[in-house]
């Protein structure tokens, strides 16, 4: 039994070992919420239009613009930006959606 159970575990562990992606209509429905204020959030809106703020698809197409990059800057205060206060799901969730939009 004992070593059944110690089987599973390993074989389970890659598993849990993986980290959650982000959920993109997760990610479009916080951007709409708490982001859409500043930013264009998707290429019809919401959003506004300025040159202040990138859009999410400028966002999108920098460089070096990865999923565990901007799931960190999202979760890091800067004067220029609120903190809404992201958990890592949640940070994760904007990530994906961010990256989703077209170039």
């Amino acid at each position: 039994m004992l070593r059944s159970l110690c089987g599973m575990l390993v074989m389970a562990a890659p598993a849990m070992a993986q980290p959650r992606t982000g959920d993109v209509e997760e990610g479009r429905r916080l951007a709409e919420q708490w982001c859409a204020n500043c930013h264009r959030v998707a290429p019809s809106g919401p959003g506004p239009v300025t040159d202040a703020v990138p859009s999410f698809a400028t966002i999108a197409g920098r460089p070096g613009r990865t999923p565990d990059w901007l799931s960190t800057f999202l979760r890091t205060p800067h004067s220029t930006m609120p903190d809404p206060g992201l958990t890592l799901d949640q940070s994760r969730d904007l990530a994906a959606y961010i990256l989703s939009q077209p170039r």
